[in-house]
């Protein structure tokens, strides 16, 4: 008779027979760091359908893939993407590169009978997005999922606060207003990477940190915008060359004198109007100094409000409008009980969660679409509505604000 199985046995046991999801990802820099976080701790916490398996990641400097995958858990290494789409233990393609390449890879995974991940914005132009949604709209019909990465969407707080408006707690709204600033180009002595260029990039703060309030904005509300007024701006417009691989938000000039045309913009101000006729405000840039990462965005309704700050992740505040006023007012929810979204496999309450944990839902939310066979969220489609719009604020900003309509 055999020695009985300890708890951690057991559950690595029951984790082995299940079906094993082969994940194969593009791209190994910030955001392949992010997702690889995600695949190696998910499977950890959550009860899955399927069980991840990190099969191989793809980087084009063989040495520097190799040292990444040993560093974030992959099993083997590709220097074509293509080929990593061929392997046989790859079921899943996560694409973690510049948005220049989006297009390519995704509608070669999904041809290739692959479900896909695809970090955001979606794509660089609204055709490429079209392309991108109709071949998964196809690809659905043969069972396969493919989802966008709008992390931000699985912050417990926002998922929260989807909740409760749609339950209607704050009944008609009435206003949205976003910003999410950061100054990580504020010296312009900063390299002109990837991000600062629009044939890959696509756009600057519009793209990069406007597509995730745009997201955020049109999920929490359940309404998508409908038309935008526009101004962007280029407060530096050349930049030194880079001297090397960039990681991150941070790199090193070259040592060489050359600069480089900055050809995205720096910041991006709209507002917009959504389906129901509530008016929003949103404000993206990388020249706020002194702000790293701040996110906050506020929704008002004629029965109440709701507001959120990434920067306090934990919290959502919220004001009943129903409520007396001598005592009314905006009250914090500490979002750690076990009754909120994702949180019944995390800590005791009071525990805080971060910005790692948001890649580990979205993982777990990617895992059961594809098990279950349900429609993914957010969808190419989804994407292809944030590229809509992100296309009709560079469209108004060309012609001086002009109101802009949105195709929905």
């Amino acid at each position: 008779m055999g020695k009985p199985q300890q708890p951690d046995e057991a559950q690595a046991g029951a984790a082995a027979e299940k079906p094993p999801l082969g994940v194969g990802m593009v791209g190994y820099a910030f955001m392949g760091a992010a997702h690889s976080q995600g695949w190696r701790t998910v499977g950890r916490v959550f009860d899955l359908p399927r069980r991840p398996v990190l099969a191989a990641v793809c980087g084009r400097d063989g040495q520097a893939v190799r040292a990444a995958a040993d560093r974030l858990g992959w099993a083997a290494t590709e220097t074509d993407w293509r080929s990593l789409i061929a392997r046989d233990d790859v079921d899943l393609v996560d694409i973690c590169t510049p948005g220049d390449s989006h297009a390519e890879i995704a509608l070669a995974a999904l041809a290739a009978g692959k479900h896909v991940l695809c970090e955001k914005p979606l794509a660089n132009t609204v055709e490429e997005a079209e392309a991108m949604a109709e071949a998964a709209e196809a690809a659905a019909e043969r069972g396969q999922v493919a989802m966008v990465g709008f992390n931000y969407r699985r912050v417990p707080a926002t998922a929260l606060a989807r909740q409760m408006v749609a339950e209607g707690r704050l009944g008609a709204l009435r206003h949205v207003r976003v910003t999410y600033l950061q100054d990580w180009l504020v010296d312009p002595g900063f390299p002109l990477t990837w991000r600062l260029r629009k044939e890959t990039a696509g756009s600057g703060a519009l793209g990069d940190l406007g597509a995730h309030i745009v997201d955020l904005a049109q999920y929490l509300a359940g309404e998508p915008v409908t038309g935008v007024s526009a101004l962007t701006e280029t407060f530096v417009r050349e930049r030194p060359l880079p001297g090397g691989a960039s990681s991150g938000l941070s790199a090193v000039s070259s040592a060489a004198e050359a600069v480089g045309q900055v050809t995205v913009d720096d910041a991006a101000v709209f507002t917009g109007r959504f389906a129901s006729g509530a008016l929003a405000s949103f404000e993206a840039t990388r020249y706020a100094t002194g702000r790293k990462n701040s996110l906050c965005i506020e929704l008002n309704g004629e029965h109440g409000s709701l507001a959120f700050d990434l920067e306090r992740l934990n919290e959502l505040s919220y004001h009943d409008g129903k409520e007396p006023g001598a005592h009314a007012g905006f009250r914090r929810i500490l979002v750690t009980e076990p009754e909120h979204p994702y949180l019944e496999a995390w800590w005791p309450p009071g525990h805080g969660l971060g910005y790692e944990h948001t890649f580990v839902h979205q993982a777990r939310d990617l895992v059961h679409a594809i098990a279950e066979g349900s429609p993914p969220a957010p969808s190419f489609a989804d994407g292809l509505q944030v590229q809509r719009v992100l296309a009709a604020v560079e469209e108004s900003a060309a012609k001086n604000s002009v109101y802009t309509s949105v195709v929905v």
